[in-house]
C-alpha cells in the first residue's frame, strides 16, 4: 500500500458520497470512447505531422499507454485492479500498454476514521474501544480496496488493521454492470471481436476483483504463505488475528521493517544487501517450483527487510497458483523446447491454454519451428562466433525475455494465461529489485540449480567426482551417436509426416511451364492495351466528325500511347521466344 495523508491526495469523483450512478455511467464511458477515438486516429496516415514512420509510431502508443493508465486510475478502485489484470493480457494490448499498466499503484485519498471506526464495529460486533487498547486515527497506508491503521491489542500485542473502503462493494456493483456491457460491445464488434472473449476477460475480472475483496479469503493467503516457509528462517509473514478478522476487516501482527528498495537505509543497518537479492530470488523460485502457490504482486511496497536481515512479505489479497497439473503441462513444454520440437511444443501450448488454433496449424507451427530454431540457439551459434560460452537464453534478462514473448503473443493466436503473465511480472519486478539492491545480480545464477532439478525429475543435481563426470558425459556422447544412427528411418518418416502437414513445402520449376505463363499474362496484358487503344481511335473519329478538334487530337494522342505499347509488348514475347 502506497503511504499517504489523510488530505494529501484529491478528491476523485468516484469517492464522492453523492456521486451518482448516471455520472459514473459518462465517466466511464466518455474514457472508452475515447480511447477507441485514439485507435481509430492512430491507424490513419494522416494524423502524424511529416509522415507516418516507426518512430513516430512508438511514440504515439508509449503516449497512449500513459493516457490509459491515468484514465483507470482517475476512475477509481474498479478500473485499477482491472488495469493491473489487463497488464497480464500481452495478446491483446501492445507492450507499452502492458508495461505501463503494470506501474498501476493505488494513488488514492484516505477516507476518514469515523467511516473506518463505524465499518470495524459493525464487522466485529463491539465498540473500538472494547477491541483494541490503542487504535491510532491516522492510516499509515491507503489503496484502493482500504486503508491500514495501526493498533493494539489489551494483551499488548501490537497489530495493524486493515479497513474495507466505505462503499466499495457497491461501486463494484455498477463499475461491474457498465463493465458488462462494454465487453458484450466489443465482443459483437466486427474489428474488435474478432477472435476475443471479452465476455471471458470480464468474468475474470469480475471474479479476482470479488476475490480480492473478501479479506477473509487474504487472511487464508497468508495463512497458507505462512506455513509454506514456516521452517525458513530468512522470510518473516505476519500472523493473522482471527478474533479480529472479517471480510471487510483483517486484523495482522505489526511486522515493521525498511522498505526493500531504501537502499540508503538497508546501508546504514549494515545489511548485505546482495544476500537480500538472493533470498527474494530464491523465495520466488520456491514458490513457483515447490509449492505451486506464489505472491503475484511483489512490489516494494510489499516486501521489507528486518534489522537482522530477513525478508518480510505484506499484502496477499492477489496470490497465483500453479495446479500439479499444469506444472506437469509446462515440463512438457520445457521438453519440447529442450528438443526442438514445434509439434510438441504446440501440442502443449493448446492444452495449457496458451494457444488457441482455428485454423489451418500449419504457419503456426512452421512459427514456432522458427523460433526454436533461430532464437534458443545452442554454444554453436552467434555467441560461440563472438567468444562467448553462454546461450542465447541465459545471457537474457527475464525482463527481456518476458518482452519478447509479449511481442510475440499481441494479436496473435497464443494467449497467456493470467497465471503465467503474473509470474513473469513478478519475476521481471524481482530482477529490478535485485538489480537495485545489488548491481551484479544474476537472477537467472540464482535459478539455474532450480531449473536443472526441474528438468531432472525433481530429484538432486550431484556434479559427482571428476571421473564420474567424464565417464557420464562420455556415456552421453556414446548414447547420441548410437541415437543418430539407430533414429535415421525415424527421422525419414518425419520427413514425410512434415510433407503431408505442409510443413515442407516442394518448388518444381519447369522452364516450359515459364515460357507459356509468361507468354500468356504478356498476350493478356497486350489485349487490354490494344482494346484501349481501338476504343480511343473510334473516339477520336466520333470527336473528329462532331467539329471537337482539340479533344479529337487528345484522344488520339492517347490511342498512339497504349499501340507502342502494344507494339512493345510484341517484341518482348518475340524475345521470350528466342530466349527459350
Amino acid at each position: 500500500m502506497a503511504i499517504v495523508s489523510v488530505n494529501s491526495e484529491p478528491r476523485y469523483r468516484w469517492s464522492r458520497e453523492n456521486y451518482s450512478e448516471l455520472a459514473r455511467t459518462i465517466d466511464i464511458w466518455r474514457m472508452v470512447l475515447t480511447f477507441i477515438y485514439f485507435i481509430w486516429l492512430d491507424g490513419k496516415k494522416w494524423s502524424y505531422v511529416g509522415g507516418k514512420t516507426e518512430a513516430k509510431v512508438k511514440k504515439r502508443t508509449r503516449n497512449r499507454a500513459i493516457w490509459l493508465r491515468e484514465a483507470l486510475l482517475q476512475l477509481g478502485p474498479t478500473f485499477i485492479k482491472v488495469g493491473q489484470l489487463l497488464s497480464t493480457r500481452a495478446d491483446i494490448l501492445p507492450s507499452e500498454s502492458v508495461e505501463e499498466l503494470s506501474k498501476l499503484q493505488d494513488k488514492v485519498p484516505a477516507f476518514s476514521y469515523e467511516k473506518a471506526r463505524k465499518i470495524i464495529e459493525k464487522e466485529l460486533g463491539k465498540p473500538i474501544g472494547k477491541l483494541f487498547a490503542y487504535f491510532d486515527r491516522v492510516p499509515m497506508a491507503a489503496a484502493s480496496l482500504g486503508q491500514v491503521h495501526k493498533a493494539s491489542l489489551f494483551s499488548g500485542e501490537e497489530v495493524v488493521v486493515k479497513v474495507q473502503r466505505p462503499g466499495l462493494l457497491k461501486l463494484f456493483a455498477i463499475d461491474l454492470a457498465i463493465l458488462k456491457k462494454i465487453a458484450q460491445y466489443f465482443q459483437n464488434h466486427p474489428k474488435y471481436g474478432k477472435n476475443r472473449d471479452w465476455v471471458g476477460i470480464y468474468e475474470e475480472c469480475r471474479r479476482i476483483l470479488y476475490e480480492e475483496a473478501d479479506y477473509l479469503n487474504e487472511g487464508r493467503n497468508a495463512d497458507t504463505f505462512r506455513r509454506n516457509f514456516r521452517h525458513v528462517g530468512s522470510i518473516i509473514v505476519p500472523r493473522i488475528y482471527w478474533r479480529y478478522a472479517s471480510r471487510r476487516v483483517l486484523t495482522l501482527e505489526y511486522l515493521p521493517g525498511i522498505k526493500i528498495s531504501n537502499y540508503d537505509a538497508l546501508e546504514a543497518a549494515n545489511i548485505d544487501r546482495s544476500s537480500i537479492a538472493k533470498i527474494g530470488a530464491q523465495s520466488y523460485l520456491e514458490q513457483l517450483l515447490n509449492h505451486g502457490f506464489f505472491h503475484a504482486d511483489p512490489h516494494p511496497g510489499n516486501l521489507a527487510v528486518t534489522s537482522s536481515g530477513q525478508l518480510i512479505f505484506y499484502d496477499f489479497g492477489m496470490m497465483g497458483q500453479i495446479q500439479s497439473i499444469t506444472r506437469t503441462k509446462l515440463m512438457r513444454t520445457f521438453f519440447g523446447v529442450a528438443k526442438k520440437d514445434a509439434n510438441e511444443v504446440v501440442n502443449s501450448l493448446v492444452e495449457l491454454g496458451a494457444l488457441k488454433i482455428t485454423g489451418d496449424p500449419g504457419p503456426i507451427r512452421r512459427s514456432v519451428q522458427y523460433m526454436l530454431d533461430n532464437f534458443m540457439g545452442d554454444q554453436n551459434g552467434e555467441n560461440s562466433r563472438n567468444g562467448s560460452s553462454t546461450t542465447t537464453l541465459e545471457s537474457s534478462s527475464i525482463a527481456e525475455i518476458s518482452d519478447d514473448l509479449y511481442d510475440i503473443a499481441y494479436d496473435q493466436p497464443f494467449r497467456f494465461p493470467a497465471t503465467f503473465t503474473f509470474v513473469m511480472r513478478a519475476l521481471s519486478t524481482l530482477e529490478g529489485l535485485g538489480k537495485g539492491l545489488d548491481p551484479n545480480f544474476d537472477f537467472m545464477a540464482v535459478a539455474k540449480p532450480f531449473a536443472l532439478e526441474l528438468m531432472e525429475n525433481g530429484s538432486s543435481r550431484d556434479s559427482g567426482s571428476l571421473p564420474s563426470v567424464i565417464f557420464g558425459e562420455l556415456g552421453k556422447q556414446a548414447a547420441a551417436a548410437s541415437n543418430s544412427a539407430l533414429s535415421l528411418p525415424r527421422k525419414i518418416e518425419d520427413t514425410i509426416e512434415k510433407l503431408e502437414r505442409g510443413d515442407i513445402r516442394l518448388r518444381v520449376r519447369s522452364q516450359e511451364s515459364d515460357r507459356m505463363l509468361r507468354r500468356i499474362g504478356n498476350v493478356a496484358i497486350g489485349g487490354i492495351f490494344a482494346f484501349l487503344s481501338a476504343t480511343f481511335t473510334l473516339s477520336a473519329t466520333i470527336l473528329l466528325v462532331n467539329s471537337w478538334y482539340w479533344l479529337a487530337a487528345g484522344s488520339m494522342l492517347l490511342a498512339l500511347c497504349f499501340l507502342i505499347i502494344v507494339l512493345r509488348l510484341i517484341a518482348r514475347l518475340d524475345r521470350i521466344e528466342r530466349m527459350f
